[in-house]
Parts: C-alpha cells; structure tokens; sequence
C-alpha cells in the first residue's frame, strides 16, 4: 500500500532545484577565499554547498564573466523550443536511426545472398 492510498498522509513533495544569484555566487567565492584554511568547509556546509560549487564560480569569477554565473539550465532567459523544433529534431533523430538500421539490413543480405551463392557453388560442385 503507498501512501497515495492512506488518507491524510500528503506525499513528500519533490524537492525543487537551488539556482544562486551572481550576487550570492560572488559573495560566497570571497567569504570562502577570506576563511582560514581550516573554516572554509564550515562555509560550504553552513552554505549547503560543495567544493565543486566555489571552483566553478570562482573560475567564472577570473574569468570576468559575471553571466556565466547564472545557470543557463533553470534561467528563467532559457529559450523553448517551439513545439514543432522538438518534433522535427525528434523525427531527424529517427530517420538517422532507421537509415542507419537499413545500412545494416542491406549488409546482412549482401553477405546472406553471398554466402547463398557459395554453398550453391559448393554443392554444384560436389554432384
């Protein structure tokens, strides 16, 4: 029985991805740079953040790019495809695979039909 079945017990909710303001990414890579070498984990994880984190913002950060620090995966700024872009990608997809299945049909029957030949020969040639 799950839970969906028991009345009055909600469902966990699903959890929702963090996105960080280029503000809050580079007050953080400071507030880490400027912690003493054995505080900077306390910063990470008062920040729930991983070391991964602070490396790419800081490397973003030297490289004086301040909008590569807005994540281009939950950015509001991201633009949809238009539904007939995702079905025509889908449907591009799908003639690759099919040409490439009927590549390897084509070469299944050429070596069928040769080898067809061959024991036609050899039993010609055993009469």
């Amino acid at each position: 029985m799950t839970s969906k079945n028991i009345p009055g017990i909600d469902p966990a909710s699903r959890p929702k991805r963090r996105s960080f303001s280029p503000e809050y990414k580079l007050r953080i890579v400071a507030e880490y740079d400027a912690a003493p070498k054995n505080e900077k984990g306390a910063v990470l994880r008062r920040e729930r953040l991983y070391h991964s984190h602070v490396t790419e913002w800081r490397a973003a950060c030297d490289a004086g790019a301040l909008e590569k620090l807005v994540d281009r995966r939950t950015s509001p700024a991201r633009p949809k495809k238009s539904g007939l872009e995702a079905e025509n990608g889908k449907l591009r997809r799908q003639v690759e695979r099919l040409e490439k299945e009927l590549a390897r049909n084509k070469a299944a029957l050429e070596v069928l039909g040769k080898a067809s030949a061959l024991l036609e020969m050899i039993s010609e040639s055993a009469d």
